[in-house]
């Protein structure tokens, strides 16, 4: 018995309309989101990694390392204008440098330098291996089955008018 089946039996006598199976997969979901934002929040302190810098660094990794501002503003769901800050205090901090675009003389791109892959993936790490502590405990056809069904619930919540 976890905290979620004490929460769920100290509501049903409250709702009794209540789906305890629906309950219990929300509050866990929500345990869990929290648990893991926790952890990212410590690892991020601990490399002294602001959360908006982690995330420009994760979406340039995630481009290879090299990126157009426009691209990682798309990619962030930002304004481009207001990846300028963002890149700025990354160049600041040896993380990031700009350089000539490849493709465009007109464009500048931003590659990430080893500075800054290694704090990324000092806390990407940290993350990484949380998720796998806590969905190690279960096989991975359980693990697939788990994934499945988050996406079915998810394609819901996702689609237009939701």
């Amino acid at each position: 018995m976890d905290r979620t089946d004490e929460h769920v039996q100290r509501w049903l006598p409250v709702l009794p309309d209540l789906d305890p199976d629906v309950e219990g997969a929300v509050t866990r979901m929500a345990h869990l989101t929290r648990h893991l934002r926790a952890v990212k929040e410590r690892a991020l302190a601990d490399v002294d990694l602001p959360a908006h810098e982690y995330e420009t660094l994760h979406a340039l990794a995630g481009r290879g390392g090299r990126a157009a501002p426009s691209e990682l503003a798309a990619d962030l769901g930002m304004a481009p204008a207001s990846i300028t800050a963002r890149v700025d205090a990354l160049v600041r901090r040896g993380f990031v440098r700009r350089i000539p675009s490849s493709t465009d003389r007109r464009r500048v791109d931003v590659a990430l330098t080893d500075a800054g892959r290694a704090a990324w993936r000092g806390a990407l790490d940290v993350c990484g291996a949380e998720e796998q502590r806590l969905l190690g405990v279960l096989a991975p056809d359980e693990r697939r089955l788990l994934s499945d069904l988050l996406r079915r619930v998810l394609l819901v919540a996702e689609r237009p008018g939701a």
